[in-house]
């Protein structure tokens, strides 16, 4: 039988002993734990892992925890997010929650109490299948093969014929599933973009081609040329053909 994944919680927290005390605290009680001091090294990591909660000082030192949230919306990146924070007032509570914080918590609290409100936020995401990476992905998604390698949601991991493994991010890993959910098919970057940032984001062309050659550099990497299996159709998208075979009409 498989082993039950661990949840992995963010404390993004500058004080490092509390920091240091809740780690600890969340490994004893069966969780894994990733600590940042500052929100720009934790965005960072969310652009490119999948994280199933994070505990938010609302005060950190490069930015407020609020920015923070809101630079994540932007990337159309959803973690649920309990504030933990000094501050007491009842409009600050009210602005963390209405920014999408699910819980708040002040400082000082119990152990005891942050755990059982993790777990509280932990059951209603799992109930509202709050496990999205991209629009047309997801993190329970099964493990499935693209150009020899095999792709892991879970793990946002490739594993590659050569036998390595290498992390990728949400939006790379978005892109290799559209293209592995629709092969043979001229996809225009428009409905790549839709179908990965979602409907309404406002990303542009460019950045979809540098992602996809970030993507052919990582396998390319290993051996692995794509030139003939993502091919660009000029002016109107991309086509996944990994045997090879003639395009079918554009997909809108």
């Amino acid at each position: 039988m498989a082993a039950k994944v661990k949840p992995l919680i963010l404390v993004v927290e500058d004080d490092s002993e509390l920091s240091d005390l809740i780690e600890k605290q969340l490994r004893v009680s069966g969780m894994d734990a990733q600590k940042f001091y500052n929100a720009d090294d934790a965005l960072k990591f969310l652009q490119r892992s999948f994280s199933n909660l994070m505990l938010l000082d609302l005060n950190l030192p490069d930015k407020n925890g609020l920015d923070l949230l809101e630079d994540l919306k932007k990337k159309s990146i959803s973690i649920p997010t309990i504030f933990i924070s000094g501050e007491n007032r009842e409009e600050i509570k009210v602005a963390s929650l209405e920014a999408g914080g699910d819980d708040y918590m002040t400082k000082p609290f119990g152990l005891n109490e942050l755990l059982s409100r993790i777990a509280a936020v932990l059951r209603r995401s799992e109930r509202s299948g709050d496990t999205q990476l991209t629009a047309n992905a997801s993190l329970t998604d099964g493990v499935f093969e693209f150009l020899g390698t095999q792709v892991d949601p879970s793990r946002l991991e490739i594993r590659f014929p050569d036998g390595s493994t290498e992390k990728i991010g949400r939006k790379e890993f978005g892109i290799i599933s559209y293209f592995a959910q629709n092969p043979h098919l001229i996809l225009s970057r428009k409905s790549i973009i839709h179908n990965i940032w979602g409907e309404h984001a406002n990303v542009k062309s460019r950045s979809l081609d540098q992602y996809v050659v970030k993507l052919r550099k990582l396998f390319l990497a290993h051996g692995i040329n794509t030139e003939d299996t993502i091919r660009t159709s000029h002016g109107i998208g991309y086509t996944y053909a990994p045997k090879a075979t003639s395009a079918l009409p554009v997909a809108h």
